[in-house]
């Protein structure tokens, strides 16, 4: 008898402990509020410091970490561009091309001996970054002339003189914007869609500020939809006028700005353009036009023409000059994003193949990220 009730008490108690499992996944209150309040508890404690953790681990999990990272992030970029200098933020920008450039150009410089194979390497690794066939041709006939004469037989000391042959190529390009005594001076800014043209008419007017000259800005985008307000936003952060029209002709805004500038003896008008493709005959000759009515004002003008390119296209930026120097006779050109692209060896090629004077270049997405271009900067950036 009591053998028959000890088997009833033990089948109870071990329903008893089966059915805890059950009851501990059956009740969401219970158990899965726990790990959720203490997860919520660090994250709330962990930036306010003041309420103390119940136990040692929430306490180790600490707000330094999640805490100062933040703040790090804000605080130390801008005290980095603060001090960096010209010549470190140009290497700074010129990073994934010198990457691209330097893993290579390591391996030869360390492993091979100064032979055939070693530029043909060479060359391949040029190429890569959008030097470009001729201009690579002729860093390459360059650099075996000077290791004959000055006997040189380690792939090792090639570094430095590269950089030189590099350096005086760049060297045909580097000519820097100069304004001419008359007022208004005009700028012209052409380009492709999306090559950055707004964003860099919005530095160049900072630039153009910081050197103590007065700007006005034309919104002669007149096809892109919300052009002009996106040119009034660069105008109100600069705290200069943008001349524009709900609808209209191009030429008749920048002409209209020219005339404000005029009458308000404004240094410089920088004018937009709409973006347009190199294949779009109807709107490059447009381009042309809108120059025949801004002579009509000033028969000088405009004293700038430049072609804004995205490094990112490569190559292609040739043919665009190409195109738009047969318009408009394009007297600067202006690379943007080079930030962005191990595509910088690209001013390489277009100082052999189209040497128009690069006038500024944009390393980064900051207003004071565009910089005026120094040929001895930038094959440094590209090959340190």
């Amino acid at each position: 008898m009591f053998d028959f009730l000890k088997k009833i008490f033990k089948g109870d108690e071990s329903k008893k402990i089966d059915s805890k499992p059950f009851k501990k996944t059956s009740k969401p209150k219970t158990e899965p509020k726990k790990p959720a309040v203490t997860k919520s508890k660090t994250l709330i404690k962990e930036p306010n410091k003041k309420t103390k953790p119940k136990n040692e681990e929430a306490q180790l999990k600490p707000a330094k970490k999640t805490e100062t990272k933040p703040s790090a992030d804000q605080d130390d970029t801008p005290k980095k561009d603060e001090k960096l200098s010209f010549s470190e933020k140009i290497k700074q920008g010129l990073k994934k091309t010198r990457d691209a450039i330097s893993g290579n150009l390591s391996a030869l410089s360390f492993t091979k001996n100064i032979d055939q194979e070693f530029y043909d390497e060479l060359e391949m690794t040029l190429i890569a970054a959008d030097v470009g066939y001729a201009a690579t041709q002729q860093i390459i006939s360059e650099l075996k002339d000077r290791v004959k004469k000055e006997k040189l037989e380690d792939g090792a000391q090639l570094k430095s003189l590269l950089k030189k042959i590099l350096s005086e190529l760049l060297q045909h390009i580097e000519k820097p914007l100069i304004h001419i005594e008359t007022t208004p001076f005009v700028i012209l800014v052409v380009g492709v869609n999306g090559a950055g043209k707004t964003t860099t008419i919005g530095k160049l007017t900072k630039l153009l500020l910081d050197e103590g000259k007065s700007v006005l800005i034309a919104a002669g985008d007149t096809f892109r939809a919300a052009a002009k307000e996106q040119l009034q936003v660069w105008g109100d952060r600069n705290n200069v006028t943008v001349i524009s029209q709900d609808t209209g002709d191009p030429s008749a805004v920048i002409f209209d700005a020219m005339q404000s500038a005029k009458a308000k003896a404004i240094d410089i008008v920088i004018a937009d353009t709409a973006g347009r493709l190199p294949t779009q005959k109807h709107l490059i000759d447009e381009l042309a036009k809108i120059k025949k009515v801004i002579k009509k004002f000033d028969e000088t003008a405009p004293h700038e023409t430049i072609l804004v390119l995205d490094a990112n296209t490569g190559q292609n930026a040739i043919n665009q000059i190409k195109v738009f120097n047969e318009a408009v006779s394009l007297t600067g050109l202006i690379m943007t994003k080079l930030d962005g692209t191990a595509k910088g060896g690209i001013v390489a090629a277009i100082a052999k193949e189209q040497p128009i004077p690069l006038r500024f270049i944009g390393v980064g997405e900051k207003i004071d990220d565009l910089k005026i271009f120094s040929a001895e900067d930038y094959a440094e950036g590209m090959l340190e």
